[in-house]
Parts: structure tokens; sequence; C-alpha cells
């Protein structure tokens, strides 16, 4: 799926609507913000919370489907949507778009939708990106992520299916980070999915 330009009156609704959100100093940053949602010292932070539940209830699947053509920015939000909602019939959409890497930072997106559904075909998607760009020096993407997500994926479904991405891991462009860490920063965003649409469904 190769992405393009915010261009349409559509395109341009469902981005005021669903990426640029929010008024004041926060305002335009919700896509900024899903690159890492789990920081507590935003001002706006239960405002933001709510909301972001609220939308991951309501957006449409014909609208999260047009997001996912757009640039990083629609992909990101579009895949936190996703998430928090876990609407698993976007699952071969975001497995699509993980192994395509066309797009920096939209991959984190794809990772969370896929370690919250939490199903050994998502394992399958993450273990597939891995096997075809782990070894590659040339790809700095979401290996960091997916590896992250495999490993959560493993304590959640009683497998081990991270092992052989481990081994390789130290010749990899990310042997300089911890994927222990990663998995941790996994776990902390599933817990911030699951707190922040708790919390939702009671506004």
């Amino acid at each position: 799926m190769t992405f393009r330009v915010p261009g349409t009156p559509q395109d341009m609704a469902l981005v005021r609507r669903y990426v640029i959100w929010g008024s004041g100093p926060y305002a335009a940053s919700r896509y900024r913000s899903l690159r890492d949602p789990v920081r507590s010292d935003r001002p706006d932070r239960d405002v933001f919370e709510r909301a972001l539940a609220s939308d991951a209830r309501q957006v449409s699947d014909e609208d999260l489907e047009t997001l996912l053509e757009l640039d990083w920015r629609s992909r990101i939000t579009a895949g936190w949507l996703i998430a928090l909602d876990r609407r698993t019939q976007f699952r071969d959409a975001l497995g699509e778009l993980l192994l395509a890497s066309e797009l920096a930072f939209a991959g984190i997106g794809y990772c969370i939708a896929l370690v919250r559904f939490a199903q050994p075909e998502d394992a399958d998607i993450l273990a597939a990106y891995l096997d075809r760009y782990l070894r590659r020096s040339d790809c700095y993407y979401d290996q960091d992520a997916a590896l992250g997500g495999l490993l959560h994926l493993d304590a959640e479904l009683g497998t081990a299916r991270a092992d052989r991405f481990l081994d390789l891991w130290p010749d990899s462009v990310f042997a300089d980070q911890d994927p222990f860490e990663n998995r941790r920063r996994t776990a902390g965003f599933c817990a911030f999915a699951e707190r922040v649409m708790n919390q939702g469904s009671r506004f």
C-alpha cells in the first residue's frame, strides 16, 4: 500500500478530527504524543486520554481505512485507535503495512495493535517482520518495537517465538538496545491502553 499525502476535503477533515487534536500548547500534537503516550507530565492528560478512548470507540472502519492510506502521522494515529478498541479486522492490513515499512514511526502503532490483539497469528506477523528486516543493516525501522512486542506475546501466549531473534540481536543495528527494555516499554503501552479504555468507559 503506497501512502499518499492528505489532499481531499475528506482527508483533511479526518486529519483535523483524529490526527491533529487538542487546544492551546498541545494543539496538533496527538500524533506526536502517540509516539510515547505513557508520559504523565502533560497538563491535559485526563482530557487527552478521555478523548482518545472516545475516538477509538467512535471512529468508523471506513475512516480508519482512509487514515491508513495517508502519511505516518495519520497511520500511527490509526494504529493506536485500532489497538485501543482491538479491531482485529485490521490484522491483515496492519501486517501488510508493517512488512512494507514505507514510513518511519508508523510501525509503533501497527506493533502495539498486533500485541493488543494477542493471538498466535499476531506473533506470526511480528516474527515475519523480524525475519525480513532484523539482519539488514540499512533499515532502521521498527525492529525494536517488533521484538519488544514479540517478547510480550511470548509471555502472554506461553511461547518462545522471540528466542531465535534474541540470538541475532547482538549482530543487528539495534545491538546497543536491551530487548527486554523494549518488552517493558510494550508492557507499559498495553497497560496504558487498558487503563485509558477502562477509564473512558465511565464517561
